[in-house]
C-alpha cells in the first residue's frame, strides 16, 4: 500500500475513520473530543480567501519569454541582455468587473498580467488587453470599482451607475469606445492582444533613460464574440476562456504573443503635444513605431489552481535593474495599491508563496509576520547599519536622477481637456460594420440607464466625431435635437 496516499491530520496523525463522527452511542450526540471533525470543519470554514477587488475571475499558465531582438541600447535589464535568452514566466488573465463566479464571456476589459522570473528578481508587467484606461487620476479608482460592481441597494450590476460614472468623466470615452467595439468580448484569452498600457521607463548601461510602452500581439489572430454569440457561450459554459486556455496547452497548442516596444527619448516628453504619461491616450505609431523585442509562449498549466492562480500576486512596483517607472499618475497610484491589496488578501509574506517567490537568491530584510515559514533569516541581525556586513545596499543599481518641476498641489488634470481627438481617430479607423457594431453594442449596454445619461453619452460621442454621436443616437432612438450642443 502506498503510504503517501494514506489520510492523516494536518500534523501527520493517521485518520482511522473519515466516514463517521464520534458520538456517545449509536444514536447519541457528537463528542467535542472528535479532533478530526474539528480540524476538518475548521479548515473548511476558512478555505476561501478574500477575492481581488478587481480582476477576481482569472486563469493562468506558466511559460517562457524569449528575446528575438537586441534592445540593450535601451535597457541594461538582464532578461533582455542577448538574443535567444529565455526567462520563465507566469501569466494570469482575467475579467475586471465580475466576481470569482462571473462568466468569462462578458463585455469587459481583460487583465493580462505577466510575472518574469529573472536572475535579478521578479518583474511584474501588470497590463490589460487595451492600451488605455477609463481614468488618469488614481483617486477615482475606488469610484470606478463601485460604479461597475454591484449596486448597494439591489446587489445587482447597474447600467445606470456604470454609465452615469463613465459619461461624467469624458476622458473615459477612449476606453469606452474600445470596450463597446467588436473587441469588447474576446473569443478567448489566446485571441487577444496585451498591453502594459502605462508609460514605463528603460535605463541602459550608460545611465540613459527612455520612455516606453509595451505591446503584446497575439500570434493566434484576433477573434471576438458578438453579444448574441457571447450569450450563447455563457448559456453553455461560464468558464469558456479558462477551458480554452487549459485545453489548448494540454493538447500542445501553445499560445504565443510577440512583444513590441514603443520608445520615446526622455527629452521628447517635455515638448510632446499631448501628455505622454496620460493613461487615457496612446502614442501614435507613426511617431513612435513598434519595435519587436521577443516572444511570450505559455506551455504549462498549473497543477493546482488555488496554489498558482488564486494565490498569484502581481504588483507593478516589482521591477528589476534597467526597468523603471514614469510620472504616469495611475501607475504611481498602482505602485502602492497593488502591493497593499496583496498584503490584505494573502498576507504580509505573500512573496514566499511559490508562484510569487523569486527564482534568484534574495535577501530581503523583512522579518516575522503571519505565515513566515522560510526560516525568517535565522539568527541574522535585524538592523542596518551594522558592523557585520549584513543587508548591504547596492548603489551600483541606482537609477539616474529624473528632473521634476512644479509646485506641490492638487492640480486639475482636466485643464488638459482634449478628451475627444483620440477616440474620434479610433472611430474613423473603423469599417462601416465595425461602426455599426459599436453603435448597437453601446445601445444594448446602456440598457435601462436614464435618458439623461444616454443623452450625455451621445454628447460626448458627438464631440469625438459627429457620425459617432449620430450613430449612437439612432441606435437608441434619441433625436439629436435633444442633445445639448
Amino acid at each position: 500500500m502506498d503510504a503517501d496516499k494514506n489520510l492523516t491530520t494536518a500534523t501527520g496523525t493517521p485518520v482511522p475513520d473519515n466516514q463517521n463522527v464520534m458520538t456517545a452511542g449509536k444514536r447519541g450526540p457528537m463528542l467535542l473530543q472528535d479532533a478530526w471533525y474539528l480540524e476538518k470543519l475548521a479548515h473548511f470554514d476558512r478555505e476561501v480567501i478574500p477575492e481581488r477587488r478587481m480582476h477576481a475571475k482569472g486563469s493562468g499558465a506558466f511559460g517562457d519569454f524569449t528575446v528575438t531582438r537586441d534592445i540593450t541600447k535601451y535597457t541594461k535589464a538582464m532578461l533582455f541582455s542577448k538574443v535567444g535568452k529565455k526567462t520563465e514566466t507566469f501569466v494570469r488573465f482575467s475579467t475586471v468587473a465580475g466576481e470569482r463566479g462571473a462568466a468569462d464571456a462578458e463585455r469587459d476589459i481583460r487583465g493580462f498580467a505577466i510575472k518574469f522570473y529573472t536572475e535579478q528578481g521578479n518583474w511584474d508587467l501588470v497590463g490589460n488587453n487595451t492600451p488605455v484606461f477609463f481614468l488618469r487620476d488614481p483617486l477615482k479608482f475606488p469610484d470606478l470599482n463601485h460604479a461597475v460592481k454591484r449596486d448597494p441597494r439591489t446587489n445587482m450590476r447597474s447600467a445606470k451607475n456604470n454609465w452615469d460614472f463613465w459619461t461624467s468623466l469624458p476622458e473615459a470615452l477612449h476606453q469606452v469606445t474600445i470596450t463597446m467595439s467588436e473587441r469588447g468580448i474576446p473569443a478567448s484569452y489566446r485571441h487577444m492582444n496585451g498591453y502594459g498600457s502605462h508609460t514605463y521607463s528603460m535605463i541602459n548601461a550608460k545611465g540613459e533613460r527612455v520612455w516606453v510602452k509595451y505591446h503584446l500581439k497575439t500570434q493566434q489572430g484576433i477573434k471576438n464574440l458578438t453579444d448574441l454569440e457571447a450569450e450563447a457561450v455563457v448559456a453553455k459554459d461560464r468558464e469558456s476562456n479558462q477551458r480554452d486556455l487549459l485545453e489548448a496547452i494540454d493538447s500542445g497548442h501553445f499560445p504565443r504573443w510577440t512583444m513590441f516596444l514603443q520608445v520615446m527619448p526622455e527629452k521628447d516628453a517635455a515638448s510632446c503635444s499631448y501628455n505622454p504619461f496620460d493613461l487615457t491616450k496612446v502614442w501614435p505609431h507613426g511617431d513612435y513605431p513598434l519595435i519587436e523585442v521577443g516572444v511570450l509562449e505559455l506551455n504549462r498549466n498549473p497543477e493546482n489552481y488555488f496554489a498558482d492562480v488564486e494565490q498569484a500576486a502581481f504588483n507593478p512596483a516589482n521591477i528589476v535593474p534597467g526597468l523603471g517607472f514614469s510620472p504616469d499618475k495611475m501607475l504611481q497610484g498602482r505602485l502602492f495599491s497593488y502591493g497593499d491589496a496583496q498584503r490584505y488578501r494573502l498576507g504580509v509574506n505573500h512573496e514566499s508563496i511559490p508562484v510569487n517567490a523569486p527564482r534568484c537568491p534574495f535577501h530581503a530584510y523583512h522579518r516575522d509576520g503571519q505565515m513566515r515559514v522560510d526560516g525568517n533569516y535565522g539568527s541574522a541581525i535585524g538592523y542596518e547599519p551594522n558592523s557585520y556586513g549584513e543587508w548591504r545596499e547596492q548603489p551600483d543599481f541606482s537609477e539616474p536622477p529624473l528632473d521634476l518641476e512644479g509646485a506641490a498641489g492638487r492640480w486639475n488634470h482636466r485643464e488638459d481637456d482634449d478628451y475627444y481627438s483620440q477616440p474620434g481617430s479610433l472611430f474613423r479607423m473603423m469599417s462601416p460594420d465595425q461602426k455599426s457594431a459599436l453603435f448597437w453594442n453601446t445601445s444594448r449596454a446602456m440598457g435601462d440607464a436614464p435618458r439623461d445619461i444616454k443623452i450625455r453619452h451621445i454628447g460626448n460621442c458627438l464631440k469625438a466625431d459627429p457620425a459617432y454621436g449620430k450613430g449612437v443616437a439612432d441606435a437608441m432612438g434619441i433625436p439629436l435635437s435633444e442633445v445639448p450642443r
